[in-house]
């Protein structure tokens, strides 16, 4: 396979797990991503922003959230983000604990 369909069908499969997350399941909460597998929508934005940079395109974290979330991150959040319970928020700071400097 040659670099640029490589690269094709990376980007396919991100904007599939974009829509996965945005679309299909926007009732997974970012906290439950984030105490199960380390990571959420989040921080696919803020890579998305890295990215970005890496190419000389200059991106605020917001401006980041908004081209992941195809929203101001504030639209999406009340639409879609609950308050954390404390079972989520003690999980969370356990596994954040854990994994400091993993990613």
């Amino acid at each position: 396979m040659d670099d640029a369909t490589r690269t094709q069908i990376e980007a396919a499969a991100f904007r599939r797990l974009r829509q996965h997350l945005l679309e299909d399941r926007p009732d997974a909460q970012n906290i439950d991503l984030m105490n199960l597998a380390g990571f959420c929508r989040n921080c696919l934005s803020r890579w998305y922003g890295e990215a970005a940079a890496d190419y000389g395109i200059e991106m605020s974290k917001e401006d980041a959230r908004e081209a992941f979330y195809g929203m101001p991150f504030a639209d999406w959040k009340a639409l879609h983000q609950t308050d954390a319970t404390e079972a989520q928020t003690a999980a969370f700071d356990k596994s954040f604990a854990e994994n400091v400097g993993k990613d």
